[in-house]
């Protein structure tokens, strides 16, 4: 028997390897920047088209490199970062497992242009597929510029795999803010078809975070700040009534570099204990700086996991400072008698000619022994006859408007029988009033939250918001199939800034929001103006808001519960169209909510499969008192 084991040959070695390494365009996006970094860049401009599946090109002013290096930087295994095995516990660097360029070239079409300061010409590598096409000199700028054209062309089953371009930008622009973010030094561009995305210059944290994520967010922030033997920690945390429905805006950088930790996010979770809403998560931007030694970077390829040493006592310090910097800034409500300055901003000095001294006014003939009722009969009496005699009216005037018997005899008289009319008869209204009493049902509500219905059988709990949201819910899918949502005119049109990937995101769902009722149009590169509402939301909404709300709702039912996108649209709209908990409500309102909800197709099952209509039986409420 012959030997069946052999080497792999090395495209497809490497287009294995992509796998790992490069598993959609943001993944390209993120490797070839953190070389651009490596390299000792302050500029990186980023541009892609088709969100990265035609071009994803990096223009970077680093160190650039030698004929040699350019060649050899598409070897499997080939970098500048690391020499020999100890140097892994030492890492500084962003890279340095060797598998990016050659991953990348061994799916896609890659020219590579780059120049050493010292040389004069640089060098221009062309690869397709692992196999060098053209090596030539030729006069560049200083820096390297690497263009990746046709991503996947030689994997079309992993090309057809990809999202639309509206999700891969999206998650292009996750790897850019999270690049963008641990670098606030670096200037960055994004350019995305021609339009450019992100213009961040060179700044601190914090005015990076506001860049990134939008000018509301600078009353958002909290700084954190602590340093210890073990770890250094600084960035910044969101205040609790900004907190989110989704996980979107925290970041972790260890050795600035981006990393996915439940352990340390759980840190930061039991420090907002008691103080955030439910089902929602602050905002977080924190840096941990540790001695290499005491961690394990090499534990995925795309490495975003860590393994530290020590990690419960990194827990605990990072519990600490977070608590320490939301009673410092006074973010949870405290009572401290200490703390003066309230008292002093309610007293204001003025100078001496400006204060005025209060006066007393008394009435003389003032009796505290006479009847006030007498006192004040006399007194309106007195003001009628002196307002009377001033204006001229004719006294007795009060009998103009007062019938006489006689009148009233005669009326009867002329028409004994005949009623006012359309005014109905005695008999009438009494058969009116016992069928109005038979047909009126009596619904009662327990705390706002809960409509009672008596049934022949005992009787309802209704959850009222669960009912609205059912009842919307088949409304808006209703209007989704059919293009006919209704919308409400805005008086006045209001500006809405969301963050880049919120504005992606819009834009994808745009025509379902419009079709929903929303008048919403782009206005900028962050901005949408809204002309009008769906008109079942009522007066008095704030637009901001209930887009926001919208977004985060329609991003968690995503991630939890796979739905398509009218379905997910129509769920999460209705959510927030909905009565909320505590909302009184009159009878004919329960009348029409029980109504509407029995007209849908499952009233008794919410959007989200929990049981809307709980009911109790008289047999079980006689169990209850042990009575048969």
């Amino acid at each position: 028997m012959s030997d069946i084991i052999q080497l792999l040959p090395d495209s497809v070695a490497n287009q294995i390897a992509a796998g790992e390494v490069v598993q959609r365009p943001a993944s390209a996006v993120k490797e070839l920047v953190e070389n651009a970094i490596d390299a000792g860049a302050d500029k990186i401009k980023i541009i892609v088209k088709d969100a990265g599946k035609s071009l994803i090109q990096i223009i970077d002013n680093g160190c650039g490199m030698s004929v040699t290096d350019a060649r050899l930087c598409f070897e499997r295994h080939a970098t500048s970062k690391i020499r020999r095995a100890e140097d892994l516990f030492a890492i500084r660097t962003m890279g340095f497992r060797g598998e990016a360029m050659a991953s990348i070239a061994a799916i896609a079409q890659v020219e590579l242009k780059t120049r050493r300061v010292e040389d004069e010409l640089g060098t221009i590598v062309e690869i397709e597929g692992s196999k060098v096409a053209k090596q030539y000199p030729e006069a560049l700028p200083s820096g390297t510029t690497i263009c990746v054209k046709n991503l996947f062309y030689n994997i079309p089953a992993r090309r057809n795999f990809l999202k639309s371009n509206a999700v891969e930008m999206r998650h292009i622009i996750d790897e850019f803010q999270r690049i963008a973010l641990a670098h606030p030094s670096i200037f960055f561009s994004l350019h995305s078809d021609g339009n450019e995305l992100f213009h961040l210059p060179s700044e601190t944290l914090k005015q990076r975070i506001v860049h990134l994520f939008g000018n509301s967010y600078n009353q958002r922030l909290v700084p954190v700040e602590e340093e210890t033997t073990i770890i250094a920690l600084r960035g910044f945390i969101g205040k609790p009534e900004y907190a989110k429905k989704t996980r979107g805006e925290q970041f972790f950088f260890v050795n600035n570099r981006f990393v996915k930790d439940p352990y340390l996010n759980h840190a930061v979770m039991s420090a907002y204990e008691d103080i955030l809403p439910t089902e929602t998560f602050p905002l977080y931007v924190l840096f941990i700086d540790i001695d290499p030694a005491k961690i394990d970077i090499n534990v995925h390829p795309t490495k975003t996991e860590i393994k530290y040493e020590d990690d419960k006592a990194i827990y605990a310090i990072l519990r600490s400072a977070i608590k320490r910097s939301i009673g410092r800034y006074n973010i949870a409500p405290t009572l401290d008698f200490d703390q003066e300055t309230s008292f002093a901003n309610l007293i204001t000095s003025k100078p001496l000619d400006e204060i005025q001294v209060p006066t007393i006014s008394f009435n003389p003939n003032f009796n505290p022994f006479e009847d006030p009722k007498s006192s004040s009969k006399s007194r309106s009496s007195a003001y009628v006859e002196g307002f009377e005699k001033k204006a001229g009216i004719p006294q007795n005037w009060d009998t103009l408007y007062q019938i006489s018997e006689q009148q009233t005899a005669e009326q009867l008289a002329l028409h004994p029988t005949e009623p006012e009319t359309g005014a109905p008869t005695t008999t009438e209204r009494t058969q009116q009033k016992g069928n109005s009493t038979e047909s009126k049902k009596q619904f009662f509500q327990l705390h706002n939250r809960f409509i009672v219905s008596q049934i022949h059988s005992g009787f309802m709990l209704i959850d009222q918001q669960a009912a609205h949201e059912r009842i919307l819910y088949e409304q808006y899918i209703q209007q989704l199939e059919n293009n006919q949502g209704t919308s409400q005119q805005s008086l006045f049109p209001q500006t809405v800034e969301l963050n880049s990937a919120d504005f992606a995101l819009m834009e994808d769902i745009l025509p379902e929001i419009q079709t929903l009722g929303f008048q919403l149009r782009p206005f900028g590169k962050t901005t949408f103006i809204v002309d009008g509402l769906p008109a079942d939301l009522g007066s008095g909404i704030n637009e901001a808001k209930i887009l926001e709300q919208l977004l985060e709702d329609f991003k968690n039912n995503k991630d939890a519960l796979q739905l398509n996108k009218r379905d997910n649209l129509a769920r999460s709209l209705a959510k927030n169209a909905a009565i909320k908990p505590g909302t009184s409500l009159d009878n004919q309102e329960m009348a029409e909510l029980i109504d509407n909800l029995f007209a849908t197709e499952s009233p008794s099952v919410s959007i989200f499969g929990k049981p809307i209509i709980v009911t109790i039986t008289l047999q079980e409420l006689m169990e209850r008192f042990n009575r048969n």
